[in-house]
């Protein structure tokens, strides 16, 4: 029998999204939709787990778990992104905004970004790699503990993703900020759901070998949604598009954790 080697399934993934990032900024290169390496993410992810729940040695009701769990996560995140970003639709702005700053390196640099996305792919495919190679029998308290924080993440995300896309559908709210559902309590309710989803694994893994890798998941995520691509590119975007409104909608709504609103916008001195 064939040990089990997870370094080797990791590189895996790698070499393969690496390729599959390839491919895709060819596609980019020819519709101009910088968001399709976002899709790819998505459907790389769930691959990624598929893999691991084949080739690893765990318990095989755990692994169909997870899988279950990250399809549900990857597929409607990734279908969403598709109908909403990519097909009939313009280019997300804010990858737009990034092509005119970039100016003649722009093929190179997005180049560069799409393969950021694969080893992604990697770094974020590895709390399932380490749950998915526990033999301990299923389910103990803290896996279905964290089985519900994953189920309130999932259902908040898709719920905040539903209430923009039914506000900006309607012509009169062109222009305007959505305050509208969880959008009334945080600015970016889908990205905090988005960081929450990724807990529901450190909960799983606890006691486990290799817990502490799990931990990569939310640390990346809430580093990468806080100070890189998720709230700064956003917001730089809002208020070139919606001014003093959304000016006025930071001064009275969190960032990032849902909390309610301040009654008054604060005054400039």
């Amino acid at each position: 029998m064939t040990t089990f080697d997870p370094l080797s399934a990791l590189m895996v993934v790698y070499l393969a999204m690496v390729g599959a990032m390839l491919a895709l900024w060819l596609v980019d290169r020819r519709i101009q939709n910088a968001s399709i390496a976002d899709v790819g993410w998505c459907v790389g992810l769930v691959s990624a787990v598929a893999w691991y729940g084949w080739c690893t040695t765990g318990d095989p009701e755990r692994k169909i778990l997870l899988l279950l769990m990250v399809s549900l996560y990857g597929v409607r995140l990734g279908l969403y992104l598709l109908l909403h970003r990519v097909t009939g639709k313009e280019e997300d702005a804010r990858y737009r905004q990034l092509r005119r700053e970039w100016g003649s390196s722009e093929p190179i640099k997005l180049f560069a970004y799409f393969q950021l996305q694969a080893a992604a792919v990697a770094l974020f495919s590895l709390p399932f790699l380490v749950l998915m190679q526990n033999v301990v029998p299923p389910f103990s308290l803290w896996e279905l503990a964290g089985f519900l924080v994953w189920l309130v993440a999932i259902v908040g995300e898709g719920f905040a993703d539903w209430q923009l896309a039914q506000f900006r559908s309607k012509a009169w709210n062109r222009g305007r900020v959505c305050r509208e559902g969880l959008w009334f309590y945080s600015r970016h309710p889908n990205y905090f759901f988005e960081w929450l989803h990724w807990w529901a694994y450190v909960v799983m893994a606890v006691g486990t070998s290799g817990w502490l890798l799990t931990w990569i998941g939310p640390v990346a995520m809430g580093w990468a949604l806080l100070r890189v691509t998720g709230v700064p590119l956003a917001e730089a975007q809002a208020l070139r598009s919606r001014g003093e409104d959304y000016r006025i909608y930071q001064q009275t709504t969190n960032r990032f954790l849902p909390w309610w609103p301040k009654r008054w916008p604060i005054e400039r001195g």
